[in-house]
């Protein structure tokens, strides 16, 4: 799992370049929100490679992909209230919130899986 959460981070740090590069270049510092998110995960995700810090790290990565989903998610909404208005979000900044909220969502989804399972196998060695 680990690796999971390294890689979502990666492609979280995607989003922002894909982002500014939509733009033709740096137009605000919100553009780093997905950034920052995937640079935790990615963080967490190297911590987690080390055995006896994989259970702290991973539960600590799920939480910030939370926290990344739902404000993104709620950010998103706000988005879709304002489409047909004068303050309408670009396109880049709508792709760019839900890209963000979804990445972290199935990453959240991915470790309550992996939690799970761990405890099932926990489980089962403990009854043998």
């Amino acid at each position: 799992m680990a690796r999971t959460a390294i890689l979502f981070g990666i492609l979280l740090v995607g989003v922002t370049l894909a982002t500014i590069g939509v733009n033709g270049g740096f137009k605000s510092p919100t553009v780093f929100i997905p950034a920052v998110f995937g640079a935790l995960i990615a963080l967490l995700g190297l911590v987690a490679m080390k055995e006896s810090l994989r259970k702290h790290a991973m539960h600590a990565a799920s939480a910030v992909g939370l926290l990344g989903g739902l404000a993104c998610l709620g950010m998103g909404v706000k988005q879709l209230a304002k489409i047909g208005t004068e303050t309408q979000p670009t396109a880049s900044q709508f792709g760019s919130v839900w890209a963000t909220a979804v990445l972290c969502l199935v990453f959240v989804f991915l470790c309550v899986q992996s939690f799970i399972r761990a405890k099932r196998e926990r489980l089962a060695k403990a009854g043998n």
